[in-house]
């Protein structure tokens, strides 16, 4: 079921209002995620239990997506199987085109090097690197050439508005500059997807605002963007909610505002 809501947005005013979501009608009509029945079962010697059941959904390149329901719905196997860290046991998952579904790990691991990247509600900084050595860690493991990683790491971390910070490091920041610098690691490969998990669990309404906002301005600028949350603020700034329950997808809600940006 697909329902049309209209919320009103609960942003301050976005980084720049210059650099607009990207609106062309050919890649409008794309999809970066297609699934088709999708399945994740997880067996014991015991008991088999139905994390994922027949799930079907797309997402349409630039689209900002978030995903809801109780704790124990599939969210964040949902986000595992998205994000090439599992297979599904059933079912089609097509990325960007690719079919994806029964890639082994290394293979899963080398594509999703290149095209999609993870920002979790715990940050999952390295404390002995600074903020620079963060955020240029994928540059390191795509093999970037020094001059252009500094390059890509400077400007991102001018873009996030935290540059003055770059040899501070993790536990010298509030954690709404560790979500900057997550996001800003996230970001600095130019990744086809990011997937958020809880991107804001862990602040106060103050920062997490902030942090959505960084999110609503990526997507604007042309990220494909795909969220799990339990909080109604953050998935107002989506395009659409996806709600799960038991494994399944029960209705999907259109937010016509955030269509019409």
């Amino acid at each position: 079921m697909i329902v049309e809501i209209n919320i009103p947005s609960p942003r301050a005013e976005p980084l720049n209002r210059g650099n607009e979501r990207l609106s062309d009608s050919k890649s409008k009509s794309e999809h970066m995620i297609k699934t088709l029945d999708l399945t994740k079962r997880f067996k014991t010697d015991e008991i088999e239990t139905t994390a994922l059941s027949k799930v079907s959904m797309e997402v349409q390149k630039g689209e900002f997506v978030a995903i809801m329901g109780p704790s124990g719905c599939g969210k964040s196997t949902m986000l595992n199987v998205l994000g090439m860290l599992d297979n599904p046991t059933e079912g089609t998952y097509l990325f960007d085109g690719t079919d994806v579904s029964n890639y082994r790990e290394s293979k899963r691991t080398r594509y999703r090097k290149g095209n999609i990247q993870f920002v979790f509600q715990s940050f999952n900084l390295i404390d002995e690197l600074n903020v620079y050595e963060n955020v240029e860690l994928p540059l390191l493991y795509l093999k970037i050439e020094n001059a252009d990683r500094r390059k890509m790491v400077m400007e991102i971390l001018d873009r996030m508005k935290i540059s003055h910070r770059k040899k501070h490091f993790p536990q010298q920041l509030s954690g709404g500059q560790q979500q900057r610098v997550a996001i800003a690691r996230a970001v600095v490969p130019n990744p086809k997807l990011i997937l958020a998990d809880e991107p804001t669990g862990n602040l106060d309404s103050k920062n997490g605002i902030e942090v959505m906002n960084l999110l609503s301005e990526l997507n604007r600028q042309g990220t494909t963007i795909v969220m799990v949350t339990h909080s109604q603020r953050d998935a107002a700034f989506a395009h659409r909610i996806v709600n799960l329950f038991d494994g399944q997808i029960v209705t999907e809600e259109v937010n016509q505002f955030m269509q019409a940006l």
